[in-house]
């Protein structure tokens, strides 16, 4: 790791506690909207539904717009709650808005911030949407570590598009070898930075079986074992 000059990072699920951030945005939601729902048991459906939407999104076998739609409509009629289209498309777009009013971030991502800061330059590269994004980086207090941002609507494409990587170097001013990503999606960060030409590693914070040849971590803090 001694040729590293710049981190890029992930920004969901990564550095920004999605899942809990995410279950706080549904719980105001419900208790204005739907109070017959309950926040916990939706979430615990929606999380996985939402994940399998993500890697369709990554691929471009669904539009942004299907997306947003899609991940909620399916949750409900898992639940069997009667819903009207209307009532979700509303949805879709109160949970982008109080979405990014929550700041939760995973343990130890300031401190290790603080600790990379001071010896790389640092960048997120994310498949979110890029206003939402900028929101969440700003309200968390972590948008002042961060040299450049690149997201999806930028660079045209989504990880893992190796694209998306040339397009963020590009912005940094920086070569291959000289960067490494870290992420806790294995396909669109670990793989599609591997594939590209440059190091990576895995943000397992759910502890899942992975290849030996990647390099992983477990809690944020380890980081400073590698970097």
């Amino acid at each position: 790791m001694n040729q590293i000059t710049d981190i890029f990072f992930d920004l969901d699920h990564t550095l920004w506690d999605f899942d809990k951030n995410s279950e706080l945005a549904f719980d105001k939601i419900f208790k204005e909207q739907h109070p017959n729902v309950d926040t916990k048991e939706f979430v615990s459906v929606y999380a996985p539904i939402n994940q399998a939407c993500w890697k369709l999104y990554q691929v471009d076998k669904i539009s942004h717009d299907e997306l947003r739609y899609k991940r909620l409509k399916d949750s409900f009629d898992v639940l069997n709650y009667n819903i009207s289209d209307n009532d979700i498309h509303q949805m879709a777009i109160d949970y982008i808005t109080y979405l990014p009013e929550n700041n939760l971030l995973f343990e130890g991502a300031k401190e290790v911030l603080d600790y990379l800061n001071s010896k790389y330059k640092l960048h997120i590269i994310t498949n979110g949407f890029a206003d939402v994004q900028y929101k969440k980086l700003k309200n968390s207090g972590i948008a002042d570590y961060f040299i450049s941002v690149t997201n999806s609507e930028m660079a045209g494409v989504k990880k893992p598009n190796p694209k998306i990587f040339e397009y963020a170097l590009t912005q940094a001013n920086v070569e291959k070898q000289n960067s490494i990503m870290i992420g806790d999606c294995i396909d669109a960060d670990v793989n599609g930075a591997l594939n590209f030409g440059i190091d990576a590693i895995f943000f397992n914070e759910s502890k899942i079986e992975i290849p030996n040849h990647i390099i992983q971590i477990n809690h944020l803090i380890e980081l400073k074992k590698y970097l």
